[in-house]
């Protein structure tokens, strides 16, 4: 009698990959991310080199500085005679908030933020660095007895300002962590936007509103029949932005929802989307011009011995600061930290908690969006706008300082993983990281090192008959 046949074991479910937290980027990705940081980068050292101006500007011709400032100009009969520090703040603003607003729509169907379990990760860590930098201005203010207006103020980071200090310092970040700080950044930026709309609304226009609409459409009609043509959307952006300034909400918002309306999926065929293509056009304008001149005209606050004491005394500045340095660091290495640990996702075997432990403390640089907040939030209350333009100030030198700290502990680190990911032996254009499952790239380095391995060969047999020339040689 034949002996059973055993029974067959159960075929094994496999396990799913791990996510990988902070792993490397796709190359269109990250050659995205590299153009999109090199533009900031710059912008970021024109802003530093602004905002000292302002300073040096306004503590030693503060006269000048503020008549400069609030020198009006425009046309009246249509609600837009505004002071210099006013079309730089609402004017000049909108070209940045259209560039973030291409940004997000672009993450949204292209970048990090388009599959919900790999956005988790840098919206959860964005909210955790607005909201408790939030509450610890709420608890410091209601500790001291101080208004809670300005909680909004230490929310965001900027981003440019960020990666000027980078670029100072000489930190080259490998591309995932450079890219977490850009997607923090667009998803800091949509949630200072979505603050600036709903807190800060004055009484409403509804037939400017309405006609702002109304401009959005035609827009939106535009784009949709690919319409073509600078001098088709110029006049028509500068009329919706100057709708919506006369309707109550923020001009800065209608340069958000035009961005938002750019495609940014790319076609068959196409090298760039339209989005990129017009990112590509005007983030220069808004990193090199916009940002830097509303630097100019907000960072000019009178310091002093007794100002700067004040900072630190005053529980709403105190506020700003502390949320910015204490709030920003913890709430984003906390909330990365959460989010990792619920999604099982792994950290990048070649980083460690301390680098996201360094970009959350880098975060807390929060320049051009909280200086915006502070004038709104305290409008028509000139001395504390000035005292919180100090608190911001200060907060973002103490941060930038804190964060240059950690990163240069661990700046050989990144420079080994920086040079690894830009390496190109066989010279093809693309980094050899990405050239590992290619035959032609492995035929490519095998071609370069035979001809290498001959040229030493030959080298060598010239050495051993030069050798054995000579009268003293063995042979």
């Amino acid at each position: 009698m034949a002996p059973p046949t055993p029974p067959t074991p159960p075929t094994p479910t496999p396990t799913p990959p791990q996510r990988s937290l902070l792993g490397r980027l796709s190359l269109p990705e990250r050659n995205y991310v590299a153009e999109a940081l090199r533009t900031e980068t710059v912008g970021g050292v024109l802003l530093l080199v602004a905002a000292v101006a302002a300073l040096v500007w306004a503590n030693t011709f503060g006269g000048s500085y503020e008549e400069v400032s609030d020198f009006h100009f425009g046309i009246g009969a249509i609600g837009l005679d505004l002071s210099v520090a006013h079309w730089a703040a609402d004017g000049l603003l909108a070209v940045f908030f259209f560039v973030a607003g291409v940004e997000l729509k672009r993450e949204l169907v292209a970048g990090e933020l388009r599959d919900p379990k790999a956005a988790a990760l840098p919206v959860v860590a964005a909210l955790c660095g607005m909201a408790v930098p939030a509450l610890v201005y709420f608890l410091t203010t209601a500790i001291g007895g101080g208004s809670t207006d300005g909680w909004a103020v230490p929310t965001a980071t900027d981003i440019a300002f960020a990666l000027a200090v980078l670029a100072v310092i000489g930190t080259s970040l490998p591309s995932a962590l450079r890219a977490f700080l850009l997607t923090l950044a667009v998803v800091d930026d949509l949630f200072a936007i979505l603050i600036i709309a709903v807190f800060f609304t004055s009484d409403l226009n509804f037939l400017a509103l309405g006609g702002a609409v109304l401009g959005l459409v035609v827009f939106h009609l535009l784009l949709r029949f690919e319409v073509r043509g600078w001098y088709v959307y110029v006049p028509l952006a500068l009329t919706i932005w100057g709708l919506m300034y006369n309707s109550g909400i923020h001009a800065t918002i209608a340069g958000v929802a035009m961005g938002l309306m750019l495609r940014c999926s790319r076609r068959e065929g196409e090298k760039h989307s339209p989005g990129e293509h017009i990112e590509h056009l005007v983030r220069p304008v808004s990193a090199g011009i916009a940002v830097p001149l509303f630097a100019l005209f907000s960072a000019g606050v009178a310091l002093d011995g007794e100002a700067l004491a004040g900072v630190f005394t005053r529980p709403e500045t105190l506020g700003v600061v502390l949320g910015l340095v204490v709030g920003k660091t913890v709430g984003i290495f906390g909330g990365t930290y959460l989010a990792a640990r619920f999604t099982k996702a792994e950290l990048n075997k070649d980083l460690a908690w301390a680098d996201v432990l360094a970009l959350a403390s880098l975060a807390g640089i929060g320049f051009t969006v909280s200086l915006l907040i502070g004038e709104l939030a305290f409008e028509g209350d000139a001395t504390m706008v000035d005292e919180i333009k100090a608190s911001v100030l200060i907060g973002s030198l103490i941060a930038a300082l804190l964060a240059c700290v950690l990163l240069k502990l661990r700046v050989r680190k990144y420079k080994e993983l920086y040079e690894a990911e830009e390496l190109d032996e066989d010279e093809s254009g693309v980094p050899d990281v990405y050239e590992q499952d290619d035959p032609e790239y492995h035929l490519r380095m095998a071609a370069i090192l035979e001809r290498k391995a001959a040229e030493h060969r030959r080298l060598a047999e010239e050495r051993a008959v030069a050798a054995s020339d000579e009268p003293n040689s063995p042979a």
